[in-house]
């Protein structure tokens, strides 16, 4: 019999998962983030405008419901943001700094946003690449805290997002992925990498894996 799973569709186990939100900061959500202050209204409403749509309807009250959820479940809550380690950014990958992503050290840009506020003792990633696994000591991080199925929404889903679901899949984890706690710039963009990730983690919705979550917890005695 084979001492592995032998399929990624594993409810989870509480005692062996987290969830983590990834770059759901000021900088990448907020309208005068860094990412968006320079950009014009017009563009706002047109280009962007399904982003911050889905981000208002449908995701930030999701993610919020997620966690809360994983909290009173006792599951570890962890957060990602894109943030140098220095002031001027010195330390940001070339691809960030090619991009023009900066996020000072200690930022508005870097905090993640009120709806989702991080607990005293929860703990905050800063980042600068792509990966969470690439530039910052996640993995380290999950292995002591016993994790080994890891939950991942955030955004943007075809980027940032598939990029920490490649790696944590190829690291060991049973990757499970909330598509509808997750946004990108448009609905196409948001499809098409749900469709070629499949392969690497297992999709549930919000509603889903709370009612997974919470019929998983061991009755008070």
């Amino acid at each position: 019999m084979a001492d592995f799973p032998t399929t990624r569709e594993v409810p989870l186990d509480p005692k062996a998962s987290a969830l983590l939100f990834i770059d759901v900061q000021n900088f990448s959500v907020r309208r005068d983030g860094g990412e968006f202050k320079d950009v014009p209204d017009s563009e706002i409403t047109g280009k962007y405008g399904y982003y911050f749509d889905r981000l208002k309807s449908v995701v930030i009250p999701n993610m919020q419901r997620l966690q809360k959820g994983f909290r009173a479940a006792g599951i570890e809550v962890l957060y990602t943001t894109i943030e140098s380690l220095t002031k001027d950014g010195r330390d940001r990958s070339l691809d960030y700094k090619i991009t023009g992503f900066h996020v000072p050290k200690g930022s508005w840009d870097g905090k993640v946003i009120d709806e989702i506020a991080p607990g005293e003792d929860e703990i905050v990633l800063p980042k600068t690449s792509s990966s969470v696994f690439v530039s910052t000591h996640i993995d380290y991080l999950l292995r002591n805290l016993g994790v080994k199925q890891l939950v991942l929404s955030g955004v943007v889903t075809d980027q940032c997002v598939e990029s920490a679901i490649r790696d944590a899949c190829d690291l060991g984890y049973l990757v499970t992925l909330v598509p509808d706690a997750c946004a990108t710039y448009s609905q196409e963009r948001h499809d098409n990498t749900l469709s070629a990730i499949k392969g690497y983690c297992r999709q549930v919705s919000t509603e889903a894996l709370i009612a997974e979550i919470g019929g998983a917890r061991t009755p008070a005695s």
